[in-house]
């Protein structure tokens, strides 16, 4: 295994498998002795996604009082047998 010149290499599938490495897993490197060790960062709390980051600010933004089929038939617009 290389590192790229980005400094950059892939774990191995079975490697983050095993390790429980998740996509969105922070890790951390310790240097102990000349040995370089990839661990599971500690989380000092629960990290937002972006997309829940998103959505937080969004919430109770809305100020118009329609109902979900309102909105459906808004969005369909007239009815064939109507126009």
């Amino acid at each position: 295994m290389r590192i790229t010149s980005k400094g950059q290499v892939t774990i191995p599938q079975d490697v983050r498998e095993r390790a429980g490495l998740m996509p969105g897993t922070d890790v951390a490197f310790e240097i102990e002795a000349g040995v370089v060790r990839l661990v599971k960062a500690k989380s000092g709390g629960a990290r937002r996604t972006r997309g829940q980051t998103l959505v937080e600010s969004l919430r109770g933004g809305g100020d118009f009082r329609m109902t979900t089929d309102e909105i459906v038939a808004l969005m369909r617009g007239p009815a064939a047998d109507e126009g």
